[in-house]
Order: structure tokens, then C-alpha cells, then sequence
């Protein structure tokens, strides 16, 4: 079965927010980048999402034209195979990638990148609905403490765990980097 990863919002853009965090950051970026080299490795296309959104002002990295809309600091370089800005959390929302799915006989999809419970978790749902498996690797997303609307502090570890727990068997094959590269081959 043909399998592209999906590398969603692997992007400077997030440092410059404040609630960037380093903790986990360089773990994400070694599973990150070891699918990158085994992508690389066995001929899997691999998809960049770039996020661009909100107001064009200087101040927002998340402009179209940002001067952070590349990748993240050390992510691994690659080529390509092909590129899209999104507007919305789904990767396959006003995008081309549906259709560069399809017309490359893509049925598997591998997700990872920024935010875990935000993108990551949003275009996997949207992956399943459409028909293709998805494989969801944790180890290669990233997400940030967040509060809850009753004051509570939610650990990224703690997202990071709810999502898995929803998507598993439902939408999506939790994978290790090693378990995703394998299903793909």
C-alpha cells in the first residue's frame, strides 16, 4: 500500500508564540526527523503543511509571507514532494492534498508535527472520514500545557495521552517512528 507522510506545521512560526516551550521540543524533533531520514530512506513522499493565518501584520508569524513560515530549526532538510499552506487545522481543507493523495495512489498516511490535539489530531480524524488508514505517531507531535476553562493546568503529556486515546482504533494506528516506517515498506 503506497504511504506518504504528513509532516504538518513543523514550523518556525510556534517559537515565537508565547506559550512555546522547549520541554519535549528536542524529542519531537529526533522522531520527527528519524521518519524524515526513513521516509527519505525508502522513497515515501513526504507532504510539508505549512499553517498561515490571522491578520498580515508584522507581528503575526502565522502571516502568508512570514518570515517563520519555514521550517523549524532543526528539522532535517528534504525535498519535498510536495508543499501546501493551510488556513484551517485539516490539512485536506482548502488544499490540493486530497487530491495529490489520490492521483499518487497514496492510501496510507503518516502524521506528525505541531499541534498534537490541534492539526495533527484534526487532519487525522479528517483523513479517516475520507477512506485512507492513518497511522498516528506520538512520539512525533508536539503540543504545549494548556489551561482549562476551570483554571486547571493540562500537562502537554496529558493532551498528548487523550488524544491518542481517542484515535486509536477509531481513526488511526498509533505507531512508534520504527512501527510507521515498517507498515509503510
Amino acid at each position: 500500500m503506497q504511504t506518504a507522510l504528513l509532516l504538518i506545521d513543523v514550523q518556525e512560526s510556534f517559537p515565537q508564540r508565547p506559550y512555546w516551550s522547549q520541554t519535549g521540543a528536542d524529542a519531537f524533533l529526533a522522531h520527527v526527523n528519524a521518519l524524515v531520514d526513513g521516509a527519505q530512506a525508502h522513497g515515501i513522499p513526504i507532504v510539508r503543511v505549512f499553517h498561515t493565518d490571522g491578520p498580515q501584520t508584522p507581528d503575526n508569524p502565522f502571516a502568508h509571507g512570514s518570515p517563520f513560515i519555514r521550517p523549524l530549526a532543526g528539522l532535517a532538510p528534504f525535498e519535498a514532494a510536495l508543499t501546501i499552506e493551510k488556513h484551517r487545522h485539516s490539512a485536506l481543507v482548502g488544499t490540493p492534498l486530497a487530491q495529490w493523495l489520490t492521483a499518487n495512489g497514496i492510501r496510507r498516511v503518516i502524521v506528525a508535527g505541531i499541534r498534537t490535539e490541534q492539526c495533527c489530531e484534526t487532519t487525522t480524524r479528517h483523513a479517516s472520514d475520507e477512506g485512507w488508514e492513518v497511522d498516528f505517531v506520538g512520539d512525533a507531535t508536539l503540543t504545549f500545557d494548556m489551561t482549562t476553562p476551570a483554571g486547571r493546568t493540562l500537562a502537554a503529556a496529558e493532551i498528548r495521552e487523550r488524544t491518542e486515546t481517542v484515535l486509536v482504533n477509531r481513526f488511526a494506528t498509533l505507531a512508534t517512528v520504527d512501527e510507521a516506517l515498517a507498515r509503510a515498506r
